[in-house]
């Protein structure tokens, strides 16, 4: 019988595969973390990494969708995986619920914004209609929706970009959910906007003590937000840590190229910045050994198990995991005298 963990939120090596006629498309392939209430994981990566894949899955949205699950998902003492698929949905809501990365296509055009909210909330609350729409009204007004008793009846494509995202948050938070995922909540925001809605979501979380999942590529969001911070590359953990760790101590390439190739805006940039070569890998074809390696500069120090061995996620200290073939020693090593100077140069 497997232990219930004491975590609100853990996957144990979680496995989403999608069947093609390609291949198999291992979009997740043996993902772990935990995560407390009142806390902020930020996931980060390029397209393709599974950061979508992994929030989807934890919502139980790929079931029946011909994907391959496998691994445990357990929320609050509850696992996911094996459970019903009608229980995990009035879970959904309630229990966890998601900021979708694109409102307009997320929404409903034929329905109105108070409509879509009203019907969240009557989903788990036996209510009536007038108090539902008084509920609707005050989410709105909470996330700065201007004139929320007239805006509750507009349609979706009648909202800016930045409002549909406050309406979606306000849809979202309906049922005070214990679980919020937020993929991608400020693509296509301006800076003004972004930061507003960060801040948002920052205030709603402290008042109602419920974990977050920010999925982002954007460093510059998780290090706004985040307790600790998940690297993902072709549907795996490269490195898990604090933001304090991901930011001035980060011991994978991978993760040194993302962190060069953000702009910086503390100094004047004297250099172009620094990218990271190459493309994301197929997961289809996912590369042999270290799924980094056709991009890595560094493969000349693993003695050739770069190509040939998938590396361990294995700790450095102090809940800092790295997987990556290169010894922890020789890891800092570069960081310190090679990528950190670098950077600091740029």
């Amino acid at each position: 019988m497997t232990t219930p963990p004491q975590s609100f939120l853990e996957l144990r090596d979680l496995r989403i595969h999608f069947p093609t006629e390609d291949g198999l498309v291992k979009s997740v392939d043996g993902l772990s973390f935990k995560l407390d209430r009142g806390k902020t994981l930020g996931i980060v990566g390029e397209s393709g990494s599974g950061k979508s894949v992994t929030s989807l899955g934890i919502l139980g949205l790929h079931k029946g969708g011909g994907a391959k699950i496998s691994g445990e998902i357990w929320l609050d003492g509850e696992e996911l995986v094996t459970a019903d698929q009608d229980h995990v949905r009035t879970l959904r809501g309630k229990k966890m619920a998601m900021i979708f990365q694109d409102p307009l296509s997320s929404m409903h055009p034929y329905y109105s914004v108070g409509a879509q909210i009203i019907e969240a909330y009557r989903i788990h609350h036996k209510v009536s209609k007038a108090v539902a729409r008084k509920h609707a009204i005050d989410l709105l007004g909470r996330v700065g929706i201007p004139q929320p008793d007239k805006r509750v009846d507009d349609y979706p494509h009648q909202f800016s970009g930045g409002m549909r995202q406050r309406a979606m948050i306000a849809m979202s938070l309906s049922c005070d959910p214990e679980l919020l995922i937020a993929d991608e909540p400020t693509t296509a925001l301006d800076v003004t906007v972004q930061a507003q809605i960060l801040d948002l979501m920052t205030d709603l979380q402290r008042e109602f003590n419920s974990a977050l999942i920010i999925i982002t590529h954007d460093l510059g969001v998780v290090a706004e937000l985040s307790d600790d911070i998940l690297v993902m590359y072709g549907g795996k953990c490269i490195e898990y840590g604090s933001a304090e760790d991901i930011f001035y101590r980060p011991e994978h390439p991978y993760t040194w190229g993302l962190l060069g190739s953000m702009p910086r805006l503390d100094r004047e940039p004297t250099e172009r910045l620094l990218p990271i070569k190459g493309t994301p890998p197929s997961l289809i074809n996912v590369p042999s050994g270290c799924a980094f390696n056709p991009r890595c500069t560094f493969t000349d120090r693993t003695e050739g198990r770069s190509t040939s061995e998938v590396p361990e996620l294995a700790e450095t200290e102090g809940g800092h995991l790295v997987r990556c073939h290169m010894s922890r020693e020789e890891r800092r090593s570069i960081w310190d005298n090679e990528i950190k100077p670098m950077m600091e140069s740029t």
